[in-house]
């Protein structure tokens, strides 16, 4: 079975080949270009050599007394001036092939059409190839003083390394640029798997740890239970107490499994079609109870219904009281308000606090896994920093919107977006 590790190494293996293949192109086109201006400028240069050649001067009338080994009208002896013509003319080569832009080692001949060599240059002249050699017949002087067709052929021993040396600033930086790809991608994915499996043991170590933790919690409250009917009056509140910390210790590890099982897809939401306004109307009738009986200001207003949506129920409740219980807990005088109303095909739920407010830094931090906004150096509620992170999560699952706007010392308003499924 193709697993998505497996697959995500196949696409990158893939990518990689395709990145060399395009590479490879791309030097293909880079050595045709450099092949096809290194022809324009040898035709340059063999243009200039015969047009210089083919005329009287300096260079032409002591090629032709060496060729003719004539020393009469000079002070030197045969071999120097033919050791002197031929580093002259080499000099000259090496200068119109710089002056048309070619710096490659080469070597010459100067022959006639009956094989008779008159120069060559001092390193062997490779005359094999017809790739690597570039004849030019010398017209003018030299022929007409020899009666015979003078050919000069300028050879190259190995132009494919010159043409890699030209493109080399395409091929070293694209290589460069290609393995800096593969690092990160390999990092990257390294990283990424080894993250998973971390967060894989730590769920499994928070199940289990959790899992054995309600066993105590289920004796604690079974023992608070058979006490209370015998302990003196004067000590019921320290089982009233017992009881009530053991029951919030209880709700506290359910959540815990709950955000484990959906985040390893072993639990999925059932969602169905319900009409949401009677299950906010009951959520804001209790919440008004509980706030008359702690004097705190708590005030609804929905919007004529009904209210369609796709969801799984149970969670959608939780959401809305998750935030409602934020709002009261987060104030030291709350004054709370709940409003729904459907706008644009959508249902919106707004709930708003006049609590601590939250700072701009942290409005994107607060939907985090465990994130706790600090009041100083101590949280001023205890907590684990897992309720925003379920609601945002349960919303993201009816693919819906949360958003939260607030300012220090003035209060948050958290906006629940949700899509109807139908209209009136």
């Amino acid at each position: 079975m193709l697993t998505k590790r497996n697959l995500y190494v196949i696409v990158f293996v893939i990518a990689v080949v395709g990145l060399l293949v395009v590479q490879y192109q791309y030097l293909r086109v880079g050595l045709g270009l450099a092949k096809a201006q290194f022809s324009d400028k040898m035709d340059r240069a063999r243009q200039n050599i015969n047009s210089e050649l083919s005329e009287v001067n300096s260079l032409t009338y002591t090629l032709g007394n060496a060729i003719q080994k004539d020393t009469s009208e000079v002070n030197i002896g045969l071999d120097s001036l033919e050791k002197a013509s031929q580093y002259y003319l080499n000099d000259y080569i090496s200068y119109q092939l710089n002056v048309s832009g070619i710096d490659a080692p080469f070597s010459y001949t100067l022959y006639s059409r009956d094989s008779i060599t008159y120069l060559s240059s001092v390193k062997p002249h490779l005359k094999a190839d017809e790739n690597l050699t570039y004849p030019i017949q010398i017209k003018g002087y030299l022929p007409e003083l020899l009666e015979k067709e003078v050919v000069l052929e300028i050879g190259f021993e190995d132009l494919n390394n010159y043409f890699l040396g030209q493109i080399r600033g395409l091929i070293i930086p694209g290589l460069l640029f290609l393995l800096m790809i593969v690092i990160v991608v390999v990092w990257v994915l390294r990283s990424f798997y080894l993250q998973r499996s971390i967060n894989t043991t730590t769920n499994d170590f928070i199940n289990n740890l959790t899992h054995e933790l309600k066993t105590p919690v289920f004796s604690i409250g079974l023992a608070s239970k058979i006490l209370e009917d015998d302990v003196p009056d004067n000590k019921k509140a320290v089982v009233d107490m017992i009881r009530a910390e053991s029951n919030r210790l209880k709700k506290h590890i359910d959540k815990v499994l709950e955000l484990a099982s959906m985040e390893s897809g072993k639990k999925l939401l059932q969602f169905k079609e319900i009409d949401f306004r009677p299950d906010l109307v009951r959520i804001c009738e209790g919440f008004a109870l509980l706030a008359q009986y702690e004097e705190i200001e708590f005030d609804y207003e929905l919007g004529e219904g009904p209210y369609y949506i796709r969801a799984e129920q149970f969670h959608l409740e939780n959401v809305v009281g998750n935030l409602l219980e934020n709002a009261r807990k987060y104030s030291d005088d709350p004054k709370i308000k709940l409003t729904a109303y459907i706008q644009k095909g959508r249902l919106l739920i707004t709930i708003s606090d006049n609590g601590q407010g939250i700072a701009e830094e942290d409005t994107n931090k607060i939907f985090r896994k465990y994130f706790r906004i600090k009041n100083g150096d101590v949280h001023k509620v205890k907590g684990y920093g897992l309720g925003l992170y379920y609601v945002q999560k349960i919303i993201k699952m009816h693919r819906g919107k949360i958003s939260v706007e607030s300012k220090l010392g003035e209060g948050t308003t958290f906006t629940i977006s949700l899509k109807l499924t139908k209209h009136g």
